[in-house]
């Protein structure tokens, strides 16, 4: 899309992805931290140039802090 437009990709997280994630880190089945990057590395590697996610704050603090 972004080869034949020239304009940048965005991407949605949508909501029963966030509430998954979450419930199954409540639950102690994830790490939540290491699955939600793992979830927004992939959509970042699918090619969206921005993610729209409930787990903005969370991830940027993750970042700011140099997660790897």
């Amino acid at each position: 899309m972004k080869e034949t437009t020239g304009y940048p990709v965005g991407a949605y997280q949508v909501s029963g992805e966030y509430a998954m994630l979450v419930a199954a880190a409540e639950r102690g089945w994830i790490d939540r931290d290491r699955a939600m990057m793992e979830s927004l590395v992939g959509i970042r590697r699918a090619g969206a140039d921005f993610i729209l996610t409930y787990f903005a704050t969370a991830a940027a603090r993750l970042i700011r802090r140099g997660w790897e």
